[in-house]
């Protein structure tokens, strides 16, 4: 069956709630809207979420998770490439995230890791910067437009 990917709805919570939840990812602050967020889709059933918070210039990825029956079919990458786009059609300089165990993975993606102190304020106000990841996490930096305001 074909994967779609589509905007997240505040319907689709539970889904997003529970695939977090089995990637053992943090769900204490997701927005109840789901804003910024995208849900991949087989036969109406997520299998795969991402999320993007916007901040002035800059964003934060979070929340990027699949369910483990579907892992090995890129969809984590679909996901990630999509809100890459979305920022940089939506005129965002950087994206961050935050992230204790894909450093790797986000590498393949551009990202680099950067020191704690060199991250915007507003994304250092965020809950994930600043209270629900734990200050041994990565951070994590890919430029998406480089001449953004």
């Amino acid at each position: 069956m074909a994967l779609s990917i589509e905007n997240a709805r505040p319907e689709d919570r539970e889904a997003v709630m529970a695939l977090l939840q089995q990637a053992e990812l943090l769900t204490d602050d997701l927005p109840p809207e789901l804003p910024g967020f995208v849900i991949a889709k087989e036969q109406e059933i997520g299998v795969g979420v991402a999320g993007l918070e916007r901040f002035g210039t800059v964003a934060l990825l979070r929340s990027v998770a699949v369910d483990p029956q579907y892992r090995g079919r890129q969809i984590a990458a679909q996901l990630v490439d999509r809100l890459l786009e979305t920022a940089k059609a939506d005129g965002l300089a950087d994206v961050y995230l935050i992230t204790t165990t894909a450093d790797r993975y986000f590498e393949r993606h551009g990202f680099q890791p950067i020191d704690r102190q060199d991250v915007p304020e507003a994304i250092q106000q965020t809950q994930q910067f600043s209270d629900l990841c734990p200050s041994s996490a990565i951070v994590m930096k890919r430029t998406v437009n480089d001449n953004a305001a």
